[in-house]
């Protein structure tokens, strides 16, 4: 059994990998902004027999982080997912105003937070123990397409983040990946992506499952394989 720590896990991917873990034996601890409106998630833990539970931590709240990490009661952490993102202003900046205030919360959430989560995780963290950053195929030189700016930056830039990472925490034997989970069918990719939850989440636990360190600092497809940077 593994302690399993899942950011953004109120709906989409994290919902999923909260509910596959569980299924697997695994010990969840499902981390969300706002516990009263996660309401499928408190449904999943409440019939779970305590496999998983439910805390909060809002990943924009930078300085609160560490205070939301230590009231997780696990002991160890064999797992950690970053998935928490927003998507950020889409298009229209270049000739329009630019909502910094979005771009701010964007940089927060997907690129501050999932350093600051690991960092805040890392004294229960040891030898064999897996973090998985939730990037984008959008962090990519090969994607041909514009817009979606701060999306771009923020998940490029989280690429870059646990390549250096992981080079600094190798040592340890802790694995850290960065991974494209594919266009799925969730809230933030809508009904016409490519793939379910369940289909996604079949990929990225069969590639945890299989991770070592000599994958550390790799960016990968949900399905194993590797991204082209």
């Amino acid at each position: 059994m593994a302690n399993v720590i899942i950011t953004g896990a109120g709906r989409g991917i994290g919902l999923e990998l909260a509910r596959t873990h569980a299924e697997r034996g695994d010990r969840v601890f499902a981390l969300v902004r706002d516990t009263a409106k996660s309401e499928d998630l408190s449904a999943l833990a409440e019939g779970s027999d305590g496999a998983v539970s439910v805390h909060m931590l809002d990943a924009a709240d930078i300085a609160g982080i560490p205070a939301a990490a230590d009231a997780v009661p696990c002991d160890s952490v064999d797992v950690l997912y970053n998935v928490a993102g927003v998507t950020g202003p889409i298009s229209g900046e270049l000739e329009g105003d630019t909502d910094w205030d979005a771009w701010d919360l964007a940089i927060d959430v997907m690129l501050k937070a999932p350093f600051a989560i690991t960092k805040a995780f890392l004294p229960r963290m040891g030898e064999g123990s897996k973090v998985i950053n939730f990037s984008s195929q959008l962090a990519a030189s090969t994607w041909p397409y514009g817009g979606f700016y701060v999306y771009v930056a923020t998940k490029a830039g989280l690429v870059a983040l646990t390549r250096s990472m992981a080079i600094d925490l190798k040592e340890r034997g802790i694995s850290l990946i960065s991974l494209h989970p594919g266009w799925v069918k969730t809230d933030m990719g809508g009904p016409d992506a490519d793939i379910t939850t369940e289909e996604s989440v079949a990929g990225i636990t069969a590639l945890t499952d299989r991770l070592t360190v000599e994958d550390s600092g790799g960016f990968f497809k949900w399905n194993g394989e590797l991204h082209p940077l």
